[in-house]
């Protein structure tokens, strides 16, 4: 054996939990992610999905996308630098432009590559690149692959970020990056502190919307609208494989730092262009969220009912007010064979354990669509209860 294979051969966690029959990921689905879904043969009820608008079955959403394979083809065979941009492409930059409320948008193919590509090439080596602790991975990557100083602060701690822009050379740029809603534990950013204070010390900010479009703000716009300071981000970053129901991402900003990044951004420049489908997809998706406002709102109904079912059942599920709603088991096994537990009583939920967190923090995360029924909701606190008492979570 090689010295390569020898090495990572030493790393046998998944066959230890295949092996006690707890091992969750990578469970074939074969139906559509809809409130139920299909695996092995049975229905369960899926609440591990980041769907939160609950369109990615629509068959207004499917037609679109199979419109413009048709006009399109399936692919585009290259980079949007060179044979990769398509008219469809241009709409839905303008469109997503006037959607945000910024003055330009750039499309990647993926929300990953969207932070990676902009994090890593925006400030120089002279600069201050300043995140949030719980970020999401993508802007970590990004942040690890920039030439600036990266300075940390702690999650949501608005004393802690104002230390690290003292910090700071007054006359370097400094970038703040946060998610807007983050994505394991559902608390929401303090947005309105962190533009006060990049005002304060002359910083841009950057927000990762993720997980708040389709959730917040008019129309499923983001945390951004919600807080009304949207002129006062700098970038706001999107991604469409969730409330979009489609595949890729965006960055919406002003037109100085678009042409920037079109010509330096290297997970832009060199992945080839997200399909036509998923260009199609993302568009009609964005009219929906628009004109079926009761969607967004059925989301929050069961959202706020889910929220009131677990405090009242004793559940930890610290600070979210949001969809995403995380059940703190803090043992990465019992995590496991609680996952096993809920899926055998049918519901889909996933399971987050270290190294994604702490393993004094791991849990459960459970996340709702707007497709969602009370009855589903009710039915997965019932299973929740017999099997968080089988645990020893709630008395």
């Amino acid at each position: 054996m090689k010295l390569l294979q020898a090495k990572l051969a030493k790393y046998t966690a998944p066959q230890q939990a295949k092996a006690a029959g707890v091992y969750p990921y990578f469970r074939a689905i074969s139906s559509e992610q809809e409130p139920e879904v299909i695996i092995e043969g049975r229905k369960v009820l899926m609440f591990g999905s980041n769907c939160y608008s609950g369109l990615v079955s629509d068959p207004r959403i499917k037609e679109a996308a199979i419109e413009a394979t048709r006009k399109y083809g399936t692919g585009c065979a290259g980079s949007p630098f060179l044979n990769g941009t398509l008219d469809l492409h241009k709409q839905l930059e303008a469109r997503i432009a006037e959607y945000i409320g910024k003055e330009d948008v750039m499309i990647y193919s993926t929300g990953f590559e969207v932070n990676l590509g902009v994090v890593s090439c925006l400030t120089g080596r002279e600069d201050y690149i300043l995140r949030d602790e719980q970020d999401h991975a993508s802007i970590i990557e990004g942040s690890r692959l920039s030439f600036s100083t990266v300075l940390k602060y702690k999650h949501n701690d608005m004393e802690s970020l104002e230390k690290q822009l003292q910090r700071c050379e007054p006359d370097k740029v400094k970038l703040i990056v946060t998610d807007g809603v983050f994505s394991m534990e559902g608390d929401v950013a303090n947005l309105p502190e962190i533009v006060r204070l990049a005002k304060k010390y002359d910083a841009s900010v950057m927000v990762d919307e993720a997980h708040g479009i389709g959730v917040f703000g008019k129309g499923g716009r983001g945390t951004c609208d919600h807080f009304g300071v949207t002129d006062d981000v700098d970038l706001i970053m999107g991604t469409f494989s969730k409330s979009f129901a489609s595949l890729g991402g965006f960055i919406a900003t002003d037109k100085e730092i678009t042409n920037y990044l079109r010509h330096h951004s290297r997970s832009y420049i060199f992945t080839a262009s997200i399909t036509p489908a998923s260009t199609a997809a993302a568009l009609k998706a964005i009219d929906i969220m628009e004109q079926e406002p009761e969607r967004q709102e059925h989301l929050w109904k069961i959202t706020n009912f889910a929220l009131e079912g677990f405090r009242e059942m004793g559940c930890e599920i610290g600070h979210t007010t949001t969809p995403i709603i995380p059940l703190f088991v803090r043992d990465d096994y019992k995590t496991y064979h609680i996952t096993r537990d809920l899926f055998d009583e049918g519901l889909f939920v996933n399971p987050v354990v270290t190294p994604a967190v702490a393993p004094q923090d791991t849990l459960i995360r459970f996340s709702l669509m707007a497709t969602h029924t009370k009855e589903q909701v009710e039915f997965a606190l019932d299973k929740f209860r017999k099997v968080f008492r089988k645990h020893g979570l709630i008395p």
